[in-house]
């Protein structure tokens, strides 16, 4: 087969690893009524849940990024899926919070390799003409995933109770599992890349790191808030049912894949480069976040508009972040690269629902959660404006 042409199943099979590994996580947020009802949680409890998944990538990103320069992405990617589909298949048994969070911890482990392979593998059959879509592609995967786990996971927790959705969860990473690893292959003109090799501390010392650290870590933060709280503020303080309150979150999950690939595919023919489209993103979530802050927010309508917006720019900034990153990475480190950048990313996602959760149990609001992501994206756009 012609490499212009595998290079889209390729992509096709990225993307669908990525939603496949991603499913159940994602649902996470979906279910938060049913959790909250079920488990008796706070809105703390349920932002830790939303962390679990995401602390053991802290260390677990770096290590997959060296094995990945070190081995290639098909046996490295396809192992991690094998092991989150695993845990969720063991997740079937579990009774209570705790054994849940241990699932999660799980999970996160084995995704840990999922994200920065596929990234990088993408890059590798990609050039720089088509990078920038092609991530913003692969990377719709995540909310993709979000949208399908929205639709299939509380339908699920309603019908057959909780623990069918870890059995569904693991069928569909799975899949993701064998489908990479039966079709993963390397473009022919990729160079081996020598097993020993190490990234030098100088060559990531470059001023390309401040602007990908610091970008990557505000705007996950958004991510994460925006996945956490999105159904909850709905539900208690624009007044939908819960059944609407999830139909929001699917909005803001597919306004979220349309904007990885519409503002990745921008990012291509940007005059200004790939960090002028993320500086855009993070202007955009600023208003959003605002806003959301008032009054107006409280309107059904206008929750919806506005939860959509940021699904828009506070999730699709991904595609062009990862396409900077990728481009900006030292010859043959890429996968180092991705997994150092995306592990500084994990401190936020791990911090973020715990913190905003705290922080609207205590305060009684939402308002001083949307007010401090705000407030920490306009800083880093003010760090980073700069060249």
């Amino acid at each position: 087969m012609r490499t212009s042409r595998y290079r889209w199943i390729i992509l096709g099979v990225a993307t669908f690893t990525q939603a496949a590994s991603a499913f159940f996580v994602q649902g996470i947020g979906a279910m938060s009524v049913h959790l909250q009802r079920d488990l008796r949680l706070n809105t703390t409890q349920l932002g830790l849940l939303q962390s679990a998944a995401q602390l053991l990538p802290l260390a677990g990103l770096l290590v997959a990024g060296r094995l990945l320069d070190r081995h290639g992405e098909r046996w490295v990617v396809g192992i991690g899926a094998l092991v989150v589909a695993a845990a969720l298949a063991a997740g079937s048994a579990t009774t209570g919070y705790v054994s849940l969070v241990v699932v999660l911890l799980v999970v996160g482990a084995g995704y840990s390799a999922v994200q920065p392979g596929g990234s990088k593998l993408v890059a590798s059959w990609f050039d720089a003409s088509k990078r920038g879509l092609a991530m913003g592609i692969r990377q719709a995967g995540l909310p993709l995933g979000g949208v399908l786990a929205a639709f299939v996971l509380p339908t699920l927790a309603t019908s057959f109770g909780r623990r069918s959705t870890f059995v569904a969860g693991a069928l569909v990473a799975l899949s993701g599992a064998v489908v990479f690893m039966a079709l993963c292959r390397h473009p022919p003109d990729r160079r081996p890349v020598p097993g020993a090799s190490r990234v030098r501390l100088e060559l990531l010392r470059g001023p390309y790191l401040k602007k990908v650290i610091l970008s990557g870590t505000s705007m996950v933060a958004v991510h994460s808030g925006v996945g956490v709280l999105t159904v909850l503020y709905s539900h208690e303080v624009a007044s939908m049912d819960a059944a609407s309150a999830a139909l929001v979150y699917v909005a803001v999950q597919c306004a979220g894949a349309l904007g990885r690939v519409c503002l990745a595919a921008w990012s291509d023919r940007h005059s200004s480069g790939r960090y002028a489209c993320v500086m855009t993103c993070l202007a955009a979530v600023i208003i959003g976040m605002t806003l959301l802050a008032t009054p107006v927010g409280r309107s059904p309508v206008a929750a919806c508009l506005l939860f959509s917006w940021l699904g828009f720019f506070g999730i699709g900034w991904y595609g062009p972040w990862i396409a900077y990153a990728a481009e900006s990475a030292p010859p043959d480190h890429t996968g180092s690269v991705l997994g150092l950048a995306m592990a500084v990313n994990q401190v936020a996602i791990v911090l973020t629902p715990p913190v905003l959760g705290l922080l609207t149990d205590l305060t009684g609001g939402f308002a001083p959660a949307w007010a401090l992501l705000a407030a920490l994206t306009a800083a880093t756009m003010a760090a980073t404006a700069r060249p």
